[in-house]
């Protein structure tokens, strides 16, 4: 795979991934965005996301083609692990954009944001440290 490939693939899972995220948000936050409901929006767009990203990354970025359910939870787990970090660096800054503008523009904003500084930190962890029985190769 080239790099610009990689980069386009990677960038299009993102961006797939980051709307699935935020179409839950708006259905959780569709009744009112009061404290409770706005930390279970984020925690359900988040999830989403997750699964979503898991499923495109494993098959079209890293080629992993195990099967079952005992594969699946050890990827899945480390997976997850990987984006605790990242995960913390865009509920920060979609939690400060919302707390600073309090509109859901500026809150999707904010998550486009961490989103996008935390795939590409996710991205160096999930190679050295998820999918690691094939070798990513990537040319120029």
């Amino acid at each position: 795979m080239t790099v610009r490939s990689l980069v386009l693939r990677y960038a299009a899972f993102a961006i797939v991934a980051t709307l699935a995220n935020l179409g839950v948000q708006r259905l959780v936050l569709a009744p009112g965005s009061e404290g409770v409901t706005f930390a279970l929006a984020v925690g359900a767009g988040t999830f989403v996301g997750l699964v979503t990203k898991y499923s495109l990354d494993k098959k079209w970025i890293f080629y992993d083609d195990g099967t079952g359910v005992k594969a699946h939870g050890h990827k899945f787990s480390l997976y997850t692990a990987m984006g605790l970090v990242t995960t913390v660096i865009f509920w920060g800054i979609e939690t400060f954009f919302w707390l600073i503008w309090q509109t859901d523009a500026m809150r999707e904003l904010g998550a486009i944001i961490g989103l996008s500084i935390g795939y590409y930190i996710k991205f160096h962890l999930d190679q050295r440290f998820v999918f690691t029985d094939k070798r990513l190769e990537v040319v120029a």
